[in-house]
């Protein structure tokens, strides 16, 4: 048997944050699923028994997202430079090279944009057509939430399918998450849901004015900031470590997908 040598990390406090994130997006969304389900099988007609009622569940929804995005229009020792380094405070010119930024071309974000737009699109018209109610998309919003943790930590589609860019440090969209996050909501007509897709979009909004009018912040090239040397949250390794793990077990997993399947056929 191979030995398998995988370099351990101390845990940043960044990443520390981001797991406890993880965990309490994961239990908000369980919790509101069982409500959701636990509600519709009694027939109340209330999803997550009415604001009217009990709000509790959306009421710590709407503080704790709210709360997090306001704090995002502000400098933070807590939050990634992902999304910091839109403030000018983190920015630190590269004094060699020609200084010109190199950042995401227009036409990946746009396939990005238009990636998005479709997999909501498609949420949309379920909602319209009454295959799923205002609850669903509550839910989506959350589970979306959850997968933001999972991108930041462990695999990213938009990193590895279209930006190619080496971390999240660097990342073009890093705040969009917000407005991603709460795309299922446009479709609501609740002023309660709206108000947090708006103050995501107020967020969005402020993020491209910056990338607009300072490029030069969101580049490596430009910003020393962003380079691997200044760097100290280290959320590169989660991917690291648990890519290395697929590569070293890859034939073991291949091995033990084929047991299972070869037992699924012959117990049936």
């Amino acid at each position: 048997m191979t030995d398998i040598k995988i370099k351990k990390h101390k845990l940043s406090k960044i990443s520390a944050m981001h797991y406890s994130k993880l965990v309490f997006r994961s239990t908000l969304f369980v919790v509101a699923l069982l409500t959701y389900i636990a509600n519709r099988i009694l027939g109340t007609g209330e999803y997550f028994g009415g604001l009217d009622k009990k709000p509790v569940i959306l009421v710590i929804i709407w503080v704790v997202f709210v709360t997090e995005m306001v704090l995002r229009f502000f400098p933070s020792k807590m939050e990634s430079m992902g999304c910091q380094k839109q403030f000018a405070a983190n920015y630190k010119p590269v004094v060699k090279g020609d200084n010109i930024p190199e950042n995401v071309s227009w036409k990946v974000t746009f396939s990005i944009v238009a990636a998005w737009s479709i997999l909501n699109g498609i949420i949309g018209v379920l909602y319209y057509t009454d295959i799923i109610d205002e609850g669903i998309l509550l839910l989506i919003s959350l589970a979306y939430s959850a997968c933001d943790m999972i991108c930041i930590l462990f695999f990213c589609p938009f990193q590895t399918w279209f930006m190619k860019n080496k971390c999240c440090t660097t990342c073009r969209i890093y705040n969009w998450d917000y407005a991603m996050m709460f795309t299922p909501l446009v479709f609501t007509k609740s002023l309660f849901y709206r108000s947090i897709l708006l103050c995501a979009i107020i967020l969005l909004v402020r993020w491209e004015i910056t990338y607009k009018l300072h490029p030069e912040r969101f580049s490596e090239n430009t910003n020393i900031c962003l380079s691997c040397a200044e760097c100290s949250e280290k959320l590169c390794h989660h991917k690291k470590q648990l890519k290395s793990f697929l590569n070293n077990n890859r034939n073991r997993l291949y091995l033990m997908g084929n047991t299972v399947i070869e037992n699924v056929k012959n117990k049936y």
